[in-house]
């Protein structure tokens, strides 16, 4: 077919609209919700227990009360605490009922699940959008409780934190980096990474620091556990990737699930598209009884190697005792050579 110039300019135009729509499909996203500081933690104030996701134990129980006291606060549990249903602490109308009761109790000041388990993606259909945006209050945990995190973020801006559950082993770094977040709002707060973590690195390579590139990165600190997050990919609640320091973690997980979930996320949103991608510890992450597998390191070069933006692994994120705590939705910069999260501001009001 001979082209003249009419039709080559035609073309050439359809050819830019297909590139624009392209470009634009690739604009990070912008959908933040102005966010809402719930008000500091202080000494005296009363923290509510509950279970929202996987059942407990009086033992459990039990070292969750000492760890609440120890810190100078007061215990309240909840209704349905020690209720049993399959594997989850109750029926998805006991847990919402417990979560919302102390969301709308005025005396509790934070809300601290006792452990994660699974069941919290059953809540977020029934949350109390409302109550909650009414009654801004400290929410704090990791692994399943993501869920959570991730869908009161979204709906409403309040600003939650992804920390030690309240039967967490509570180290002298999980301690000062969790109380310094909830109790004492500064203008910027950076967060080292523990040294503890560092010297387990000689017997256990996971809990080293592995940068894959270099460089110094802002935006707001989102994610969590790495199942939960890709299982939220493509539901109201899944999170936003764009221009955010997007942080990810798990336990227990064969690297092919691993691979599989980073591929999830990476095709839902386009880790490109982050300001930076920092994974935690990934404790009992590798290959399981198959006769041929990569490694843990190996499986998350696949995915942080080939980036441009700021690519780190082995940070104190995670299912393990020496962790910090994050506030999600809050501006922070990652620097990898100084192996810091620095906070742009107070988590609290």
């Amino acid at each position: 077919m001979k082209i003249n110039r009419r039709s080559f300019g035609a073309i050439a135009a359809a050819m830019s609209t297909i590139a624009s729509g392209a470009a634009a499909a690739r604009v990070p996203s912008r959908s933040m919700p102005k966010l809402i500081k719930p008000p500091r933690l202080r000494r005296g104030d009363v923290v509510g227990l509950i279970a929202p996701g996987g059942y407990t134990n009086d033992a459990a129980i039990e070292k969750a009360v000492r760890n609440i006291e120890a810190l100078g606060f007061k215990v309240k549990p909840g209704a349905y605490l020690r209720e049993v249903f399959g594997n989850y602490a109750g029926s998805v109308q006991q847990r919402l009922a417990d979560l919302h009761a102390m969301f709308a109790d005025p005396e509790v000041k934070a809300i601290w699940p006792i452990r994660g388990g699974s069941g919290c993606i059953s809540l977020l259909s029934g949350l109390d959008v409302a109550l909650i945006r009414r009654n801004p209050k400290v929410l704090i945990g990791y692994s399943d409780i993501t869920a959570l995190h991730l869908a009161i973020f979204k709906q409403t801006g309040l600003v939650t934190f992804h920390g030690p559950v309240a039967s967490s082993t509570l180290t002298d770094y999980a301690t000062q980096h969790m109380m310094a977040v909830l109790t004492e709002p500064q203008a910027t707060y950076t967060i080292p990474m523990s040294l503890e973590n560092a010297k387990r690195a000689a017997q256990e390579p996971h809990f080293g620091i592995h940068t894959f590139t270099h460089g110094v990165a802002t935006g707001p600190l989102m994610g969590g556990n790495l199942s939960m997050v890709a299982a939220l990919a493509g539901t109201p609640y899944a999170v936003d990737i764009g221009s955010s320091i997007l942080f990810l973690e798990d336990v227990n997980e064969a690297p092919y699930r691993i691979d599989r979930w980073m591929t999830q996320l990476d095709l839902a949103g386009g880790f490109a598209n982050a300001a930076a991608l920092v994974v935690g510890i990934c404790q009992n992450c590798g290959p399981e009884h198959e006769e041929h597998s990569l490694t843990l390191e190996r499986t998350l070069a696949l995915h942080l190697h080939p980036l441009v933006i700021p690519a780190v692994s082995g940070y104190s994120i995670g299912h393990i005792r020496n962790q910090c705590t994050l506030p999600m939705g809050v501006r922070a910069t990652l620097d990898t050579h100084a192996q810091t999260l620095t906070l742009l501001e107070a988590a609290v009001s």
